[in-house]
């Protein structure tokens, strides 16, 4: 199985953990986790950072998922980075609107702990997202 470096980004510490123990379940993929927009870019802007994946948290307080995205598109060394992002809000029109911001995928949340580092797997390899 290929390796993965995933980057989860989530305000919510719970979330992460959960997020970190079930990508966990694959033993391929190394979790980093950061907990704001800002921790998100220092850590693929970090010396050494090579990060397969990022996925990101829409709703974030003071920079939320789309401005992080944003950001990394903006940057040579980073806009290459697929993100996929992990929210609650996740009907057709959201969905549309983050897949046009340039989003690898949308997952919803809650997630099936059990099945999420398959789904992340499924969504790099070109297959639509849950």
């Amino acid at each position: 199985m290929t390796a993965l470096s995933v980057l989860y980004v989530d305000d919510e510490p719970d979330i992460r953990e959960v997020a970190a123990l079930a990508l966990g379940i694959d033993p391929a993929i190394t979790v980093t986790l950061a907990g704001s927009g800002r921790e998100a870019l220092a850590a693929v802007r970090g010396e050494g950072a090579a990060f397969d994946v990022v996925m990101l948290d829409v709703m974030m307080p003071g920079m939320d998922g789309p401005t992080v995205l944003e950001a990394l598109r903006a940057d040579a060394d980073t806009a290459s980075i697929p993100v996929v992002f992990i929210t609650a809000r996740t009907n057709a029109h959201d969905r549309e609107r983050l897949m046009q911001l340039g989003a690898q995928a949308v997952i919803a949340k809650p997630f099936d702990p059990m099945m999420l580092a398959k789904e992340l797997r499924s969504v790099l390899m070109g297959e639509a997202a849950a």
